[in-house]
């Protein structure tokens, strides 16, 4: 296991970053582009652990698919050329890449096994495994194929009409593929509102897609063309220099090309409401997705309660949220994030377990947390428990205490931010 240990900033934080590519943007581009007949370029690619897991996916499924640096080439094919693949797909810890390739997997006429790291193993796969079931879908494995490794007797679907049970782009995209594959029309009814990439990058890859209020509809029977595709610097990402730069005194940090898509933007929402300084300058779009740069000044945070729709809208940043919560004047309620407790750890106990050691006022609830504040930091021994997101928010704390962090774990921030520890200490000169 690796370990890193890292210093208190001495003096504010100060410089320009561009965060990596959107990591479920990434996801997506690298699916439609490898199912599309015709060459894709595919732009500012996130690089990062899990992404690569989907591409190596498609490699096996016999998809020609050249990386430099962070762009990729996709020489798509068509569905109909997709091979069987010879040997078990591992798809490592990345959840997207489990739920959205089932949905490709269980409408091809292929028969494929598909296994994950073991905590990919722990993840319930039942949310996207019971839908696609009423699809049609031919789907083994442990514990009634609620849990990875799966495999997938891929055949043609029938298009039917389902009522989400769940809040998740995972498994609302699950069911969109699936239904671009199937026999007929499939409608999907959202729970609420959830990241919409996948509605986005349908018509641009030429699929017929429809949305009405909370129903998606999607025809079946559908081949994506090819398209290229600059990607955004992603939000999630983006958010711990955000938080970074609004803790640490004397700090002013400007994050460029950061996606700005209205279904992820809760945490800027969120920051102001407390109270941050934050701007957003030079807005523009990147194909269908907004963009624009965030300037972030350090400055006082005032506490709030963050509950309901939001929360779908801010799952992913809801440890550095909590962080900044701990620097907050007044007590922080965040709560209706019980699905925390199925990411890559259970994130509800790793954040409280983490910032309690590093001297936070912190309590843990069923579905999220109670944070007092303001309080100070110490220097501690902290875990990444295998997950870059807890991993990420111990390292921007590390900027606060009162002395050094050590970080166990450091290379699963790799999943997502593989030059994480570079754009920090770039800041920090």
């Amino acid at each position: 296991m690796t370990t890193i240990e890292l210093q208190p900033a001495t003096k504010g934080l100060h410089g320009a970053l561009q965060v990596p590519g959107d990591k479920s943007i990434s996801h997506r581009a690298v699916i439609f582009s490898s199912l599309a007949e015709g060459t894709s370029y595919v732009y500012n690619f996130l690089t990062g652990e899990d992404c690569l897991r989907t591409v190596e996916a498609f490699r096996k499924l016999g998809v020609r698919i050249d990386q430099e640096a962070d762009k990729l080439t996709i020489y798509g094919r068509g569905i109909k050329h997709l091979t069987e693949p010879a040997a078990p797909i591992y798809f490592g810890n990345s959840g997207t890449t489990a739920r959205l390739m089932s949905g490709v997997l269980a409408g091809l006429p292929l028969f494929t096994v598909a296994y994950g790291d073991e905590s990919l193993a722990k993840r319930p796969m039942d949310r996207v495994v019971v839908p696609l079931e009423k699809m049609g879908a031919h789907i083994y494995g442990r514990t009634e194929a609620t849990q990875l490794p799966l495999a997938f007797k891929g055949r043609k679907l029938s298009g039917v009409t389902i009522e989400m049970n769940v809040k998740s782009a995972q498994v609302k995209s699950a069911l969109l593929l699936a239904g671009m594959l199937a026999e007929g029309e499939t409608k999907v009814y959202e729970r609420g509102i959830t990241r919409n990439h996948t509605e986005m990058l349908m018509p641009q890859y030429g699929i017929t897609i429809n949305k009405n209020e909370n129903v998606i509809t999607v025809p079946g029977n559908q081949q994506p063309m090819a398209s290229d595709l600059h990607i955004p610097g992603d939000i999630s990402s983006a958010a711990f220099f955000f938080v970074a730069g609004l803790l640490t005194q004397d700090s002013e940090l400007t994050i460029k090309n950061v996606g700005l898509n209205p279904t992820r933007d809760g945490i800027i929402t969120t920051l102001q409401r407390m109270g941050a300084n934050l701007a957003i300058s030079n807005q523009t779009y990147v194909g269908h997705e907004p963009v624009g740069d965030v300037t972030v000044k350090s400055g006082p945070l005032e506490a709030l309660t963050v509950e309901g729709d939001i929360i779908a809208n801010l799952i992913d940043e809801i440890p550095i949220l909590a962080l900044a919560a701990t620097q907050a004047e007044g007590t922080t309620v965040i709560k209706d994030a019980k699905e925390l407790r199925v990411k890559e750890t259970d994130r509800i106990a790793a954040v409280a377990q983490n910032l309690i050691a590093l001297g936070a006022n912190i309590e843990s609830t069923d579905d999220g947390l109670i944070i007092h504040g303001p309080t100070p930091l110490t220097g501690a021994v902290v875990h990444s428990y295998g997950d870059h997101r807890i991993g990420m928010m111990n390292a921007i704390a590390s900027l606060i205490t009162d002395s050094n962090v050590t970080i166990e774990d450091k290379d699963c921030i790799n999943i997502s931010y593989p030059n994480f520890f570079e754009h920090l200490s770039r800041i920090m000169k």
